[in-house]
C-alpha cells in the first residue's frame, strides 16, 4: 500500500455501485457473483445469457488491467496449493452464507437486509482478525 491514492477505490467503488444499480434496476436481478455463476452451473431457460455475459464482463475487465497495468496486480505472494485451499473456504462460506461478499455487502446492504448486514459484519470482522494474526501473531504476510 505504498502507493494509495483515495481516486482509484472512488472510481471503482461509484463503478461497482453503478453496475448494481444498473443491473437491478434494468434487470430485475442482484449482482451478487456468487449467485450469477451459480445460476450458469444450474442453468434455467432464459437466465444463461445475461448471467454468461455478466461473468465474461468480470473476467475481461480483470484482463483489460492485466494488459493496460500489470502492477497493480503485484506479484504472487503466497503458494498456488494455499490458493486453493481460501478458494474452497470461501466457495464454502458463500454457500453457507447464502451469498457472496458483492451480493450481501454491495446489494444486500443497499436493501437493508439484516441478513446481509450480519453476514457483512461477520465476514469484515473475520479478515479484520485474520489479518492481525497473520501479520503480528505470526509475523507472515507483506
Amino acid at each position: 500500500m505504498t502507493s494509495f491514492t483515495v481516486w482509484s477505490p472512488l472510481v471503482g467503488g461509484a463503478l461497482i455501485g453503478a453496475s448494481a444499480s444498473m443491473l437491478l434496476l434494468l434487470n430485475g436481478r442482484i449482482a451478487g457473483i456468487s449467485g450469477i455463476v451459480g445460476g450458469l452451473l444450474r442453468p434455467e431457460e432464459g437466465e444463461v445469457s445475461w448471467r454468461a455475459m455478466f461473468a465474461a464482463g468480470l473476467l475481461a475487465g480483470g484482463a483489460i488491467l492485466h494488459r493496460w497495468a500489470p502492477a497493480s496486480f503485484g506479484a504472487p505472494t503466497v503458494s498456488m496449493p494455499l490458493v486453493i485451499v481460501a478458494g474452497l473456504l470461501v466457495g464454502f462460506g458463500t454457500r453457507l452464507g447464502s451469498g457472496c461478499t458483492s451480493g450481501h455487502g454491495v446489494c444486500g446492504l443497499a436493501r437493508l437486509s439484516r441478513r446481509s448486514l450480519a453476514a457483512t459484519l461477520t465476514f469484515m470482522a473475520t479478515a479484520a482478525i485474520t489479518t492481525f494474526v497473520v501479520r503480528h501473531l505470526l509475523g507472515g504476510g507483506p
